[in-house]
Formats: C-alpha cells, sequence, structure tokens
C-alpha cells in the first residue's frame, strides 16, 4: 500500500478524455476534463494499468486524489475513483514488474503540442500533439529542447514508436520545427564525479620544505 493515505489528499473530478502512453507503451496517466475550460494532467504509475483499464475508460467520470508537484501543472494521482465507487489505488512500484514487448517500429509525427507531460516529480517528459500522438523525451534531454514541447509550440519528430488501441507513442531521437528541420537529440552528458582532493601532508610542508 501508498504511504500516503489517499483519503488525506484533496480531490479532483473530471471527465478522462484520453489515456497516455510512456514509450514501452504503457499507460502512464491520463488526459482529464476538469470544472474549468482547462484540461487536467493526471500521472499514474505503469502498474496500475491493468486494474485502471478494467475500471475505467474514455468518458468516464472519476476521482482523482493526488499529490502536485512543485514545478508543473499536474496531479500526481495515489487513487482514481469511479462512479460506481470502484477505486484502483497505488500500491507502491514492483520493481520485478517487466515491460511489455510490444513491437516497436520507425515512427514520426508533426504536429501543434495540446499539452507539455511530466513526470510525477514535474520533470518535463515529452508533449501531447493535438492529434493526440504522445511524444516522449527522456528528462535530462527534454529540458535540451523545452521550447518544442510547450503548448501550441510547432514540433516534428523521428524515432521508435509503439501504436496500440490506447493510442500511439514516438520516443523521439530527432527532433525539430518540420520535418525538413530535424536534427539529432543530444544525450546529456552524466555529471563529472569530483575528485577528492589530495589531503595536506602538514609534515611535508613544513616552514623552509624541512620535516
Amino acid at each position: 500500500m501508498h504511504w500516503i493515505d489517499p483519503d488525506c489528499l484533496p480531490e479532483v473530478k473530471g471527465t478522462v478524455e484520453r489515456f497516455l502512453l510512456n514509450p514501452h507503451g504503457e499507460i502512464d496517466g491520463f488526459v482529464m476534463s476538469g470544472e474549468t475550460q482547462a484540461p487536467v494532467l493526471v500521472h499514474t504509475p505503469p502498474q496500475m494499468e491493468a486494474e485502471l483499464t478494467r475500471h475505467v475508460k474514455a468518458g468516464d467520470v472519476v476521482s482523482v486524489r493526488g499529490v502536485r508537484p512543485r514545478k508543473a501543472d499536474l496531479i500526481a494521482a495515489v487513487a482514481v475513483t469511479t462512479t460506481n465507487g470502484a477505486s484502483v489505488i497505488d500500491r507502491e512500484p514492483d520493481h520485478d514488474r517487466e515491460h511489455p514487448t510490444l513491437e516497436k517500429r520507425k515512427m514520426s509525427a508533426e504536429g501543434t503540442v495540446r499539452l507539455s507531460l511530466f513526470g510525477p516529480k514535474g520533470d518535463l517528459r515529452g508533449a501531447l500533439l493535438a492529434d493526440d500522438t504522445v511524444i516522449r523525451i527522456g528528462p535530462k534531454e527534454a529540458e535540451q529542447v523545452a521550447k518544442l514541447l510547450a503548448p501550441n509550440a510547432r514540433i516534428a519528430v523521428r524515432g521508435d514508436g509503439i501504436e496500440t488501441k490506447h493510442g500511439r507513442v514516438v520516443n523521439a531521437k530527432e527532433i525539430g520545427t518540420g520535418s525538413g528541420d530535424l536534427r539529432p537529440i543530444k544525450e546529456a552528458k552524466p555529471k563529472p564525479k569530483h575528485e577528492a582532493k589530495p589531503k595536506f601532508d602538514q609534515a611535508a610542508h613544513t616552514c623552509g620544505g624541512e620535516r
């Protein structure tokens, strides 16, 4: 069971528009029409997929209890409850769980960004296009192309894609403003480790250089 009690968290109600896919083709959230005009981005852990799709489908009204990261307009869901009372709860990561072996193929996409997509801690991870295509980029690489992932930006990508009954996702390897403007996404270099400074040997550095 999740260490956070969902009953202690604020509740947001809305209608599920569509599910979102991660680079492995797993559902890791959905877009929800809230009480206002703006859509609500909800993140759900991939291990909730089977239970979530068993109880929830597009067009359903649900209640979401979760936390909001400081850096993004997002709800990281701990529990999703349907109108008939079924609750889908995050029961902590299953570290032994394997990703599905879905067929990947070369895929491209181009269009206008509808929503920026974020991880549960608010890190930028891609975009949802107006045609419902999901674009995924690693969080460190996404920071380098953040302007192309912002709402209303024009974007084109090429990479490895997966298509399921819940939509399609492109794990971008090249990106630009149009198909004729694609450039490779540079992988973020790991930060260099700081070497330990040699300890000062006071005995070897006495006045006059004598011991």
